[in-house]
């Protein structure tokens, strides 16, 4: 599978743009500020239907206009299928599969998979738990839609269930029968969450420890643990002992909406202990683990997108990476970068041929 043209409008910073791309490589160069992770942010949205940056749809919409519309053209082997995502202000978003609007748009997660390696995936490091799970659930959600389906109603069950806590605090009285229906649905739904969950991490951290031996070329060991209250307790159990705390708080302070991933680098803390390139490499590898997830769960190379990846990695870890990704184990992919000096050297030394675009004031044009 393969990313054959984007067709941008009213994209961020762009109005117009229509772009082929090559089946291999493809590398675009700027300066800062000149539309290159945009291009990324519009092939993910393709895939995944919406921004890897940011929240809101009205966000993506160029300055001034009142609508922004992403299409491409998709190779799979023996069909070509096209992917249109329009959205206006007030009118809200229209997915379509050639030409065909879907009616959910779960329907469309997992059928173009897509990968993004980017700065702001430091937050994973940083940021709270809410940012790890987000991975877990961007992984398992393009090949698993009874999980994802599952997540869903468990949130909707989670929203209820603290509703119902404020209520009874604004109200000053307590019902236990009337907070067990919704510990039964969150049970239910949380207990097939955290089996896929932990299933899931029991196959993921090997791939993900030997990229990064690859990467660092055995220098460090990393650890990635999972987090849970479900871990050794029994969910419903859990909720029972925890009424008072809730009450208290008035919002619910255990279940698998807590769970979380602790990340260590020679039995310390990444966060404390590992240096930036550390850190970064550490990140790369977990996402190069989802791509290889990803393909062998669904039998497909997903798109693979590098932002930026070149900063804070010493020479020998960028050369070990490009090796890597130019390996015919990967498919697709698509970098940026601010040194079209770097690009070419970098690509000449392992003897991999890119296409390469020039990125300029809202213009994309090829250099090669």
């Amino acid at each position: 599978m393969y990313l054959k043209n984007l067709h941008l409008l009213n994209f961020k910073n762009y109005i117009s743009l229509d772009i082929e791309f090559d089946d291999g490589i493809n590398c675009f160069v700027g300066n800062n500020g000149e539309g290159k992770t945009n291009l990324l942010d519009a092939i993910y949205y393709l895939s995944m239907c919406k921004s890897y940056f940011n929240y809101s749809d009205t966000q993506n919409i160029k300055q001034g206009e009142q609508f922004f519309l992403v299409k491409g053209s998709f190779d799979k082997g023996n069909s070509e299928e096209e992917i249109y995502c329009g959205f206006k202000i007030k009118e809200g978003k229209v997915f379509k599969r050639n030409q065909k609007e879907y009616a959910r748009l779960a329907e469309h997660i997992g059928l173009f998979p897509c990968v993004i390696i980017s700065p702001t995936d430091i937050n994973l490091v940083w940021q709270g738990s809410e940012d790890r799970r987000k991975l877990i659930d961007t992984i398992i959600s393009q090949f698993d839609p009874t999980y994802l389906d599952n997540l869903i109603n468990y949130n909707k069950v989670l929203a209820q269930r603290n509703a119902l806590l404020k209520k009874f605090a604004s109200n000053r009285y307590f019902s236990e029968s009337e907070l067990e229906v919704w510990d039964d649905m969150m049970d239910a739904l949380g207990t097939k969450i955290h089996s896929v969950r932990k299933e899931f991490l029991n196959l993921f951290v090997p791939t993900f420890n030997n990229y990064y031996q690859l990467l660092s070329d055995g220098k460090e060991q990393v650890g990635l643990d999972y987090e849970s209250n479900l871990n050794d307790l029994d969910f419903k159990q859990a909720l029972k002992a925890s009424i008072e705390k809730d009450r208290v708080l008035q919002y619910t302070s255990v279940g698998i909406h807590k769970d979380d991933l602790t990340f260590t680098i020679n039995d310390f803390p990444l966060k404390k202990h590992g240096s930036q390139g550390q850190q970064k490499s550490f990140l790369i590898a977990l996402k190069l683990a989802q791509f290889e997830y990803i393909k062998n769960k669904k039998g497909i190379k997903p798109l693979l997108l590098l932002d930026d990846i070149f900063d804070k990695l010493d020479q020998g870890r960028v050369e070990r990476l490009m090796t890597l990704v130019s390996d015919d184990a990967f498919g697709q992919i698509f970098v940026t970068d601010t040194h079209p000096e770097r690009i070419k050297a970098i690509f000449d030394e392992i003897n991999v041929a890119v296409k390469t675009f020039l990125v300029k004031d809202g213009n994309v044009q090829p250099l090669n």
